[in-house]
């Protein structure tokens, strides 16, 4: 499936708002006021909750209630062959909703400082996601340019809050420049039924995106004045892809060794990496990364986990890390 979304009795799991997605998938809207709005046109209008687990003893003659365990599954889906189970919990663990999930965001887009423009799922549902996009946009250096959204996410499995990242997109190359709203991996979010209360938190996370996004372009624009001169390119890399563990495990010597090599040549050859005051600059060497993460790391036949990858998993903790060690190195070589 290697447009990666969920479909159940022909329903695809996603919405999205402009030019239709590259698969020709998903339900468009014109312009969705409320995260109830989009969820509802992304086929995510489904519950959660949670069901005893039971143990079998030999040949399922007898039954073991576990005590204060719980699978979390979907209620619609219940009973039904295919029905995901999504985590095991505790007695005092409370499902949070898709639509609880996303609400208190309605107040800023209700502000008009969002528009939501897709919303999806992945893992078969495990983890619900939605992109906003904000108004404005960076512009690095000449015509290259960014624009700016919001990935709002909420995970099923029983370890995971609400989180919220920020996933500046690169127009000239569509690399998703996703890092957390802050150094953690997630940003607990407090769900208030006050509408006053949730206002107040709408203009507090407005502040901190506000103020994180001005930071974010300053850095894109200092790693513009950045040459890689000398055996700075080779530095970078060895950080952002560091040496295994085990320096005697050959398979992970030479995927390191491979992630390497491809970021080198994306830093050169990568789509508007050859412009004026781009090339060969540490923005240029950043963007090798993400276009590595993004649009060259996951084989064909595997995408259906690429979403989550990029977004989410392994792929996000490695373009964070790029985006972390470039700041670093800014402060020595800027000068």
């Amino acid at each position: 499936m290697a447009h990666e979304l969920e479909i159940r009795k022909g329903k695809v799991s996603m919405m999205y708002v402009g030019e239709v997605p590259w698969h020709g998938l998903g339900t468009k809207l014109k312009d969705p006021a409320t995260s109830a709005e989009a969820i509802q046109a992304a086929n995510l209008n489904w519950r959660v909750i949670k069901k005893p687990i039971y143990a079998y003893g030999p040949e399922n003659l007898h039954s073991h209630h576990i005590k204060d365990r719980f699978a979390i599954v979907r209620e619609d889906l219940w009973g039904q062959e295919d029905c995901p189970v999504y985590g095991l919990v505790g007695k005092n663990y409370t499902p949070l909703q898709n639509v609880e999930a996303f609400s208190f965001f309605d107040s800023i887009v209700g502000k008009k400082a969002a528009i939501y423009n897709t919303a999806g799922a992945v893992l078969d549902g495990q983890r619900i996601w939605i992109l906003a996009k904000l108004p404005g946009e960076i512009k690095v250096v000449g015509d290259d340019i960014t624009h700016k959204y919001l990935l709002l996410s909420n995970s099923h499995d029983g370890n995971s809050s609400v989180q919220i990242k920020f996933t500046p997109i690169r127009v000239v190359c569509q690399n998703t420049l996703t890092m957390a709203l802050s150094r953690g991996p997630t940003v607990r979010v407090s769900h208030f039924k006050d509408l006053q209360k949730r206002l107040r938190q709408a203009e507090k996370i407005l502040g901190i995106v506000s103020n994180k996004y001005d930071r974010i372009e300053k850095s894109y624009q200092e790693m513009a004045k950045v040459p890689m001169t000398g055996n700075r390119l080779t530095e970078y890399l060895q950080e952002v892809f560091p040496d295994p563990a085990d320096p005697d495990n050959e398979k992970a010597l030479k995927k390191v060794q491979n992630n390497r090599v491809w970021s080198r040549d994306l830093f050169e050859n990568g789509e508007g990496n050859k412009q004026p005051r781009v090339s060969g600059t540490l923005w240029a060497a950043y963007n090798g990364v993400t276009e590595f993460i993004d649009h060259t790391k996951t084989p064909r036949q595997m995408e259906d986990r690429r979403l989550n990858s990029i977004w989410f998993g392994e792929g996000y903790l490695v373009k964070a890390r790029a985006y972390e060690i470039a700041n670093a190195k800014l402060a020595t070589w800027l000068n």
